[in-house]
């Protein structure tokens, strides 16, 4: 039996005894994190997420980059659509790992790491590539900057042991902004 197989047993048997149809399109705790691809560091597992509490956003490296957040301006005008806003009382959590594959990536084709977040090759050093530690204040410092997202949001930055399964906050919550959310 080829994966694919195994794939469809395994939705059938959700469909069967764990499938929750009430779901509702935003998530009911309010949240959006934005993680890495790397299936060691699963958000729903890391988090122990319960269907429906959260938006998970993943991309390589879990990098904020200009594709997260215009994915993060539609999903607020989605709300906004379905008559709710994202902002005041939501979060948003930026994930970062250690032993990230994107190292291996910036020693073997940093163009394409480059180009990949929409840099020139020298702005990669600033982007704090090897050290997720480091590599998460830079996003949170990205998000903050940016005047699209509502001021009310708060934003956290942790990084995942991927030898421990520990998170480490590495950017304690914190508004957005301080202003008023609009």
């Amino acid at each position: 039996m080829d994966f694919v197989e195994t794939l469809t047993q395994r939705n059938k048997a959700f469909a069967e005894r764990t499938f929750a149809s009430g779901l509702k399109m935003l998530p009911s705790e309010k949240t959006i994190i934005v993680g890495c691809v790397d299936p060691r560091v699963d958000p729903v597992d890391v988090f122990d997420l319960a269907p429906g509490e959260a938006v998970v956003i993943r991309n390589v490296a879990g990098r904020v980059d200009m594709t997260t957040l215009q994915t993060m301006a539609i999903l607020r005008r989605v709300a906004q659509g379905a008559g709710k806003d994202i902002g005041e009382g939501w979060n948003l959590i930026v994930l970062h790992h250690t032993d990230c594959g994107i190292n291996i990536g910036y020693r073997l084709v940093p163009d394409l790491i480059a180009e990949y977040l929409r840099v020139d090759e020298a702005a990669l050093e600033g982007l704090a590539i090897t050290d997720p530690y480091k590599a998460v204040a830079v996003d949170v410092a990205a998000v903050k900057a940016n005047p699209r997202l509502p001021a009310g949001l708060v934003v956290t930055g942790v990084v995942y042991d991927v030898a421990t399964g520990r998170v480490d906050t590495v950017v304690p919550p914190s508004r957005l902004r301080p202003d008023a959310d609009a």
